[in-house]
């Protein structure tokens, strides 16, 4: 089974989809090792890898190269930001087609001025809807493979309104998007609605202090949600345990003992150590033998 096929077996399903935040191999991989089916490409962690903030700095190359690195390691189904399809239309077709050829599951493209930002900062600002769906519709036509799922993302709530937010999801889906990802509803009744009011499949970003409230995933999919992203959950918790462990060098001038305790070792089998050591005897042919 494809990953494609793979997403959307799963979303098919009467749970939720949980997908944690990936930013690089490591984490991806940490995600597969928990056991979750699904991965997600955070925007907002590739440009932080990269050393920029949210702010539409990196590029589509970088982010599609970052997104097959993701789904590579951890070999799961992955759901990657594709900003704003980083221009028009046209763009937004090219942007599908790398992503998809680079063995991502799925992408949602914004409706954000371009450069955009992280959607749960201030002073956002969008595009008109006709070209915005535009976007949507040249993204869906740009697929080869009829299951690569698009997801049209609307940032229209901080801007325009619930009302405007709804009716952008509403004729995204109309124009081919598989998803909408209404961004940053602001209250616990605006999320309640979103799946009441959106005609097909939503998908609910979950950001610790961001606009939106947390809430269960056991609410969220009582509520209707099909997916649920958690972008931040890895690189936020890593920015938390390197600071803490810099500051106990910083003070200590020893090294500090790690989290998880692991030895080198075991760090390595974490990635695979085991398998690449039985490669390096498997394709030599015994001295003997080749003497025959």
């Amino acid at each position: 089974m494809t990953p494609t096929s793979q997403l959307r077996a799963l979303l098919r399903g009467e749970q939720i989809v949980i997908a944690p935040g990936a930013y690089d191999g490591i984490t991806a991989k940490l995600i597969a090792q928990a056991g979750f089916s699904v991965a997600y490409m955070t925007g907002a962690g590739t440009a932080a890898s990269l050393g920029y903030p949210d702010f539409g700095l990196v590029t589509m190359t970088e982010m599609a190269d970052n997104a097959g690195r993701i789904a590579r390691s951890s070999g799961l189904p992955v759901i990657a930001d594709a900003d704003t399809g980083y221009g028009n239309e046209l763009n937004a077709f090219r942007t599908v087609q790398e992503y998809e050829r680079r063995g991502v599951a799925g992408l949602h493209i914004e409706d954000q001025v371009f450069p955009k930002k992280c959607g749960h900062l201030d002073d956002k600002e969008v595009i008109p809807r006709d070209d915005f769906i535009a976007k949507i519709r040249a993204a869906a036509a740009a697929r080869t493979d009829p299951d690569f799922m698009v997801i049209a993302r609307t940032d229209s709530r901080a801007v325009v309104g619930m009302e405007e937010a709804v009716a952008r999801c509403n004729e995204a889906l109309a124009a081919g998007a598989d998803m909408a990802f209404l961004e940053a509803p602001q209250t616990v009744e605006e999320i309640r609605s979103v799946p009441k009011l959106v005609r097909g499949p939503c998908m609910l970003n979950v950001v610790w202090g961001g606009k939106t409230p947390l809430v269960d995933m056991a609410d969220a999919q009582a509520w209707g949600y099909k997916l649920a992203i958690f972008p931040g959950l890895l690189f936020k918790n890593v920015i938390g345990v390197c600071d803490e462990a810099l500051q106990a060098l910083k003070e200590t001038h020893r090294h500090p003992t790690p989290g998880a305790g692991l030895s080198v070792r075991q760090v390595f089998n974490r990635f695979g150590a085991d398998e690449w050591d039985a490669r390096r005897t498997q394709f030599r042919v015994p001295l003997a033998k080749a003497a025959e």
